[in-house]
């Protein structure tokens, strides 16, 4: 259903959703900005999406920019913890570099960073969801997953106003707000090309 242009599902039965094929219409580029915290599928269903279309995924992090500047991982994140030009300038140059051609720009931040995105989608779970999926991913106690994810929600949302002024909070100029609970990474992947054919940005085939 349409709430205020957002798109949001819910409900509907996920096995409604099949896949279809679709391309971009010639001469034409497009950007799909996604964004979610941690456990809500952002990586999988970005590189889903990136495949489908054959369009690059953007992913510059932290050790990427550690190779450029001849420094270890572990040196760059060290540095990060009180230094915010780290942050910044991976955060800028995803930006930069999904502004270069089509592409999937997935990260915390895509929705508010690259404001020119053609289709803005937030993925969203519960917190007892994410912590499953991350205990399932990485092992561990559920409880202190649990604390851990919290703490640093707070942690990312103090940073994000800081550095940005966003409200990591705020969605509701989203082209489209998925509870990934309801839905396998195919079915989401299927929903944002639904999504994206019908605003005229791709062509079913």
């Amino acid at each position: 259903m349409d709430s205020g242009g957002i798109s949001i599902f819910i409900s509907a039965n996920p096995q409604e959703v099949s896949m279809s094929e679709y391309k971009i219409p010639d001469g034409h580029e497009l950007r799909i900005a996604i964004s979610g915290k941690s456990g809500c599928g952002n990586t999988t269903v970005s590189t889903l999406l990136s495949k489908i279309l054959g369009i690059k995924l953007i992913n510059f992090t932290f050790r990427q920019l550690a190779q450029e500047k001849g420094l270890t991982l572990a040196q760059v994140i060290e540095n990060a913890k009180t230094d915010d030009s780290y942050d910044i300038a991976v955060d800028t140059r995803q930006v930069e570099l999904a502004r270069a051609e089509s592409c999937i720009l997935g990260s915390r931040l895509a929705i508010w960073m690259l404001k020119e995105a053609d289709l803005k989608v937030y993925l969203g779970a519960s917190d007892d969801v994410r912590a499953k999926r991350i205990l399932n991913r990485e092992g561990g106690n559920l409880d202190e997953i649990k604390a851990f994810t919290e703490m640093r929600d707070r942690e990312d949302s103090r940073r994000y106003k800081k550095l940005y002024d966003i409200d990591n909070n705020d969605i509701s100029f989203v082209d489209l707000n998925i509870d990934t609970a309801q839905y396998t990474p195919d079915q989401i992947a299927e929903i944002i090309l639904e999504k994206a054919a019908d605003k005229g940005l791709l062509e079913k085939l």
